[in-house]
């Protein structure tokens, strides 16, 4: 996303082969309706109220309890939000074709919601099921102005309970000849934003996974220092920002041991803030120009207690093999992935 500065990233390993099928919609709406009229489409179980922008590619905008007016969901500026965010080949210097110069040179990277300049992604499809919610877009090139990427991203978004289920997916058909293929990357898996007003940061890092050993509590390291916290033995594949009353949001990808976590400006920020807290799960692999690439991730609310547990019990839920299986489907689509 736009503020990782020095990484180049590439394309993703994933986890299970969920909801491709086509959801029989509740509403349908018309590109032209959405792009027009309508802001944010939202469900809502009961527990959670999930909203989707859809003036900026269907991604995450809100999350909140049912029934209250706070979303934990920083979208000061369209590098924000919950959202798909891919890298792929070199990094290049366009400012003459109309490349920002904050962020140049820089490499391939369709975004869900949109550009550095606002430009933002189209609507291609928006259904709506009950609690589940299906989107597809055409991805703006974050560093170039008004650039449509040769790309699809769909997202698949089903509130269970309190947890947030979501599958994505990238179909690339890149026919540039500049950026190349040959680039293995890490990949945001994907790139999340909770308010700045959920200020401490736990994990576990031990041996001893899934086995209720403490807790981790690290320092949480801000953007000002020149980089995000780096975190390379997430052993039970989650973090989580959380308030002092140690409740918040977790972040869960059963694929990644990986981390990259952070503050940029201060704590107390709230949705519209210019401070936000960051987790992103993160996975090296080589995204080719005609490539398909899908993973899945957990969005979990509640105490910190409670997000563990949760963890635990979709863990439990992973068939055996799961994650390899996934991870050699990804290689012949992709041709290349990480092993870690």
């Amino acid at each position: 996303m736009k503020s990782i500065l020095g990484l180049v990233l590439t394309v993703l390993i994933l986890m299970h082969y969920a909801q491709s099928q086509t959801l029989k919609p509740d509403i349908q709406l018309s590109d032209s309706r959405i792009q027009r009229k309508d802001t944010a489409t939202t469900i809502d179980n009961g527990i959670l109220t999930l909203k989707i922008d859809v003036t900026r590619g269907g991604a995450i905008s809100w999350l909140s309890k049912s029934g209250t007016a706070r979303s934990i969901v920083n979208i000061s500026d369209e590098g924000r939000y919950i959202q798909q965010s891919y890298y792929a080949g070199k990094s290049l210097d366009r400012k003459t074709e109309g490349q920002s110069s904050h962020w140049s040179p820089w490499s391939w990277n369709p975004i869900q919601v949109g550009d550095y300049n606002r430009n933002r992604a189209k609507i291609l499809s928006l259904k709506k099921r009950g609690n589940e919610l299906y989107v597809k877009c055409i991805p703006m090139q974050w560093d170039m102005n008004n650039k449509p990427a040769e790309a699809e991203m769909e997202q698949w978004t089903t509130l269970q309970g309190s947890v947030l289920k979501v599958h994505n997916k990238l179909t690339c058909h890149r026919t540039d000849q500049i950026y190349g293929d040959s680039i293995l990357s890490d990949q945001e898996l994907p790139a999340v934003y909770p308010v700045s007003a959920l200020k401490n940061l736990y994990t576990y890092q031990g041996a001893a996974s899934f086995t209720n050993a403490p807790v981790d509590n690290p320092a949480v390291v801000n953007l000002a220092s020149g980089f995000w916290g780096i975190y390379l033995n997430v052993s039970e594949n989650w973090m989580a920002f959380v308030d002092d009353n140690l409740w918040g949001m977790g972040i869960y990808n059963p694929a990644c041991t990986r981390f990259l976590a952070g503050m940029a400006g201060k704590p107390g920020g709230e949705a519209v803030d210019g401070s936000t807290s960051y987790i992103a799960p993160v996975k090296k692999a080589m995204l080719t120009k005609n490539c398909v690439y899908e993973y899945d991730y957990y969005v979990i609310i509640g105490t910190l207690a409670e997000i563990r547990s949760t963890v635990y019990k979709l863990h439990k839920m992973e068939p055996q093999g799961t994650i390899e299986n996934w991870k050699m489907r990804n290689v012949r689509r992709c041709m290349k992935s990480d092993n870690v």
